[in-house]
C-alpha cells in the first residue's frame, strides 16, 4: 500500500483508467448504433449515451499523476503538511498563519476543532487562504526531480487520509475474522466511514485482499440462519458504498465472491439488507463487462423474486438493476426466462412503480418470448388504458411502442386494437399529439389495421 498521501502513477493505476474508458468507449459505441441504425430510438437510449459520455468526459479530465515516491518521501520539511507529515497538494493558511495541507485541515475543521493544531491558538475564522508562494516552490521543487505534481482543484473537496487512517483501516478488516463481537464492531465502523468520507472507499482499491477480508465472515461455509442479520446488513451496505466509487467497480464485480453474496443477499437478510443488496448490483452494472457477469451469475432470478414480493423500500433499487442488467442483449432472454414478464406487467396493471417497469418491459419487448407472453397475459387492454390515463409522454410512448411490437408479431391481438381505437381514438390521438417516437409507433399501427381514419389524422 502507498505510503504517501499523493496518488502515483502507476501502471496499474493507469491500466484501470484504460480499462475504464475502453468499457466507456465500448458503451457509447453502442448507444450511438443503436440511435443512428434505429429511426424509433428511445429517449431512454438518448438519456443513456448523455450520461456515458459524461463518465468519459470526466475520466478524461482528470490529469495524470507521475510520483516518484522515494523522491517525495526526501521532500524540504517545509513543503510538508504538519497534520499528514506528506507532501502537500494544495497549500493553504488559516488564520494563525501556518500552513497546512487543504484536505487534511478541512477535516480537522469539519471534526469540530477551532483552535490551530501547531499552535494551540483558537481560530478567528475559518477561512482558508492559499499558499501561492509555497504551492510554486513545491512546483518547482517537482519539476526539477520530474515529479508532476497533483492538481489542486482536483482535492479541493477530498478528505484527506492521514497514516493513522490507513493503519486503523487495516486493523477494522484484521478484525473481520477475529470473534462476532469484533466482526459486528469493525463491520458498522466500516459502513459508516465509506458512506461519509469518499477517500475511504478508494483505500479498498489500494489493497487486493480488501474485498475478501471485508466479506469473510459472509464467505464461511455456513446457514445463512447463523449469520448475525445486523452484520449482513453493514457488511452489504459498505458493498454498496464501495460499489458507488467509479474506480472501484470493475474490482468490485470482478472479485468472485461478491456477486454471489449479494445474489444471497437478495433472499436472505432484513429488507434493507436485501433492498441494499439490489443497490449495489444496480452501481456495478454500470459497467458492460459487470452486466454480464452479473446475468451469468444468475441474478435475475432472485432480483425478480424480490420484485414479485412487492416491499416497497425494495422495489426501486429491484426495478433499477433488472433495467440496468437488460440493456445487453443476453440478459433480456435470461429475465423472460425467469419470469420478469409476468411479475412486471402484474406490477403494472397494479399500478406499482408503473413509470420504472413500463421502461423494463419497453426493454423486454425486443424478445419474441416476451412478446409471445404478453399477448396471453392480457397486455393489450392494460397498455391501452395506461394510454389513456396517464399523463406522461414518456409512459405513453413505451406502452405504444410495446402495442407496437405485438401489432406486427400477432394479428389475434387487433381486433382489441380496433375496438378500442373505434370506441376512444386512444391511438389516433397519440398519433396527432405525443412524443415523435410514440406518433411513429400510433401511425404504424393504425397503418397495419388498415384504418382509412389513419389517412385523415396523418395527413
Amino acid at each position: 500500500m502507498a505510503k504517501t498521501g499523493v496518488f502515483d502513477g502507476d501502471p496499474e493505476m493507469v491500466a484501470n483508467a484504460n480499462a475504464k474508458a475502453t468499457e466507456l468507449k465500448k458503451e457509447l459505441q453502442r448507444l450511438m448504433k443503436a440511435i443512428v441504425d434505429d429511426e424509433d430510438f428511445s429517449v431512454d437510449t438518448v438519456d443513456q449515451a448523455s450520461k456515458t459520455l459524461s463518465a468519459l468526459k470526466d475520466l478524461k479530465s482528470k490529469k495524470p499523476v507521475s510520483l516518484k515516491l522515494d523522491e517525495v518521501s526526501s521532500c524540504p520539511e517545509e513543503y510538508r503538511c504538519p497534520l499528514s507529515k506528506e507532501l502537500m497538494k494544495d497549500p493553504v493558511i488559516v488564520a494563525t498563519g501556518q500552513t497546512y495541507d487543504r484536505p487534511f485541515i478541512q477535516r480537522w475543521i469539519k471534526s469540530g476543532n477551532r483552535t490551530c493544531p501547531i499552535t494551540q491558538q483558537v481560530l478567528s475564522h475559518t477561512l482558508l487562504t492559499p499558499n501561492i508562494l509555497i504551492r510554486e516552490m513545491i512546483c518547482q521543487w517537482c519539476k526539477s526531480r520530474g515529479i508532476q505534481v497533483p492538481d489542486p482543484l482536483q482535492y479541493s473537496n477530498e478528505e484527506g487520509l492521514t497514516e493513522a487512517d490507513r493503519e486503523h483501516f487495516i486493523s477494522l478488516l484484521e478484525k473481520m475474522s477475529k470473534t462476532l463481537t469484533d466482526q459486528k464492531e469493525a463491520a458498522k465502523e466500516l459502513r459508516s466511514l465509506t458512506k461519509r468520507i469518499p477517500s475511504f472507499r478508494a483505500l479498498f482499491g489500494e489493497a487486493h485482499d480488501a474485498i475478501p477480508q471485508l466479506l469473510f465472515p459472509l464467505s464461511q461455509n455456513r446457514p445463512q440462519g447463523d449469520i448475525h442479520p445486523d452484520l449482513q446488513e453493514d457488511l452489504i451496505t459498505t458493498l454498496l458504498n464501495l460499489s458507488i466509487h467509479d474506480n472501484n467497480k470493475k474490482f468490485v464485480g470482478e472479485t468472485p465472491m461478491v456477486i454471489p453474496i449479494l445474489m444471497d443477499a437478495l433472499t436472505f437478510g432484513t429488507i434493507e439488507t436485501r433492498s441494499n443488496a439490489a443497490a449495489a448490483l444496480f452501481t456495478l452494472s454500470a459497467l458492460d463487462s459487470n452486466k454480464s457477469l452479473i446475468g451469468k451469475a444468475g441474478a435475475l432470478k432472485p432480483l425478480i423474486d424480490l420484485l414479485e414480493e412487492g416491499h416497497p423500500l425494495a422495489m426501486k433499487d429491484v426495478a433499477s438493476a433488472i433495467f440496468n442488467l437488460c440493456i445487453i442483449h443476453e440478459n433480456k432472454a435470461r429475465a423472460v426466462r425467469d419470469g420478469a414478464v409476468r411479475v412486471i406487467l402484474k406490477k403494472i396493471m397494479d399500478r406499482v412503480h408503473v413509470d420504472e417497469l413500463l421502461a423494463i418491459l419497453a426493454i423486454l419487448s425486443s424478445n419474441p418470448k416476451a412478446v409471445d407472453e404478453l399477448g396471453e397475459l392480457g397486455a393489450v387492454p392494460c397498455l391501452l388504458s395506461l394510454i389513456r390515463e396517464s399523463s406522461c409522454p414518456r409512459n405513453k410512448e413505451n406502452c405504444i411502442a410495446i402495442l407496437h411490437t405485438i401489432c406486427f408479431s400477432d394479428r389475434s391481438k387487433w381486433k382489441e386494437m380496433r375496438e378500442e381505437e373505434n370506441t376512444n381514438r386512444t391511438i389516433s390521438q397519440l398519433a396527432e399529439n405525443g412524443t415523435s417516437r410514440a406518433k411513429r409507433k400510433a401511425n404504424g399501427i393504425l397503418e397495419r389495421l388498415n384504418r382509412p381514419v389513419n389517412l385523415t389524422h396523418t395527413a
